[in-house]
């Protein structure tokens, strides 16, 4: 029985010499690690700088590459940058004014008409937007189009239809360029998006004619002195003046007022689907925002019971890994009998 009991406390002093050696061990291990710990920062910062100075290093090349403006003119050769005026039918939450696309139609056919054409626009979509459909049948029924080739290869002439497009005042390009010294008229379908400064260019380039040219403009011959137009030089003249078109609306014919018409038509005559996709943004950011709004709720919903829980991790108590400088060493002596 004594050597029984002498064999336990043998035991349990080697146990508590193992766990003495495995503390010294964890000890130096942590101590390393702090080391390492405290050199691994340094390195953190420096990499995070390098990386950074390399993104802003690339931001800066690339704007300086291709984030400046690039002009194809001077200022001077540009010509005076348009007055910005508020044109109703730009702001979100409006619409054309079916009656000045009206009037600016009328002012088109009696004044535009007769040197530009409006090539891209079919008669079809003047109906619900400017006039009615027996309207747009009358106005295509007064021009006259090609046929397809009969039997005997003839082209012969049919009354124009709502498919058909709004005719050119010309045959080709160089019977138009014939007919006004060499200038070519552009076509006007898409000229508020072809043009820098879109309604405001129009507008000021319509209304910025000069009674006199200013003292020092010099203005080549066959030209129209226009400080809007670039350059300067327009081969086209004035052509708006005070009175020039009788509104079937009663409204005053002034030149500021029958050029406002026109910008708005032309604004329509390039953008027609406006109104439609206007409409259909409001619509979509009606539903975005409610269904955002429902998938904030279910997210926080779901997410709650996760977010919301405590975790306490309580570890196992081992009686070897305690610090042998604090630990006794509890042995039991039994007498033998």
């Amino acid at each position: 029985m004594l050597a029984r009991t002498t064999l336990r406390s043998a035991r349990t002093v080697g146990a508590a010499r193992n766990a003495a050696s495995k503390t010294a061990t964890r000890s130096t291990s942590s101590s390393s690690s702090g080391s390492s710990g405290t050199a691994s920062p340094w390195r953190n910062t420096i990499a995070g700088s390098a990386v950074t100075v390399a993104a802003i290093g690339s931001l800066a090349g690339y704007y300086a590459i291709f984030g400046r403006p690039a002009h194809a003119m001077t200022p001077a050769e540009e010509g005076l940058h348009p007055t910005k005026y508020p044109w109703e039918h730009e702001k979100l939450y409006k619409t054309f004014d079916h009656q000045a696309l009206r009037r600016g139609f009328q002012v088109y056919r009696e004044v535009c008409s007769s040197c530009h054409s409006l090539k891209r626009i079919p008669y079809r979509t003047l109906v619900g937007n400017i006039m009615t459909v027996d309207e747009a049948k009358a106005l295509a029924e007064e021009n006259e189009y090609d046929t397809e080739p009969n039997d005997e290869g003839e082209i012969e002439k049919r009354p124009g239809k709502l498919s058909d497009y709004v005719p050119s005042p010309y045959k080709n390009d160089e019977a138009a360029r014939a007919a006004n010294n060499g200038a070519l008229p552009p076509d006007l379908s898409l000229m508020v998006k072809a043009r820098h400064g879109g309604c405001n260019y129009i507008f000021n380039l319509l209304t910025g004619y000069p009674e006199e040219p200013p003292a020092g403009a010099v203005v080549q011959s066959g030209l129209n002195f226009n400080p809007y137009f670039p350059g300067t030089g327009i081969a086209m003249a004035r052509v708006l003046y005070d009175g020039l078109v009788d509104y079937e609306d009663g409204t005053p014919a002034t030149t500021s007022q029958m050029a406002k018409d026109v910008v708005e038509f032309l604004n329509w005559s390039a953008e027609p689907e406006m109104d439609d996709r206007k409409r259909m943004g409001w619509k979509v950011m009606a539903i975005g925002s409610v269904l955002f709004g429902l998938s904030v709720w279910v997210k926080r919903y779901k997410w709650s019971t996760i977010k919301t829980r405590k975790i306490i991790y309580n570890p196992p108590v081992n009686p070897a890994s305690r610090n042998p400088s604090t630990a006794r060493v509890d042995t039991k002596i039994s007498s033998g009998r």
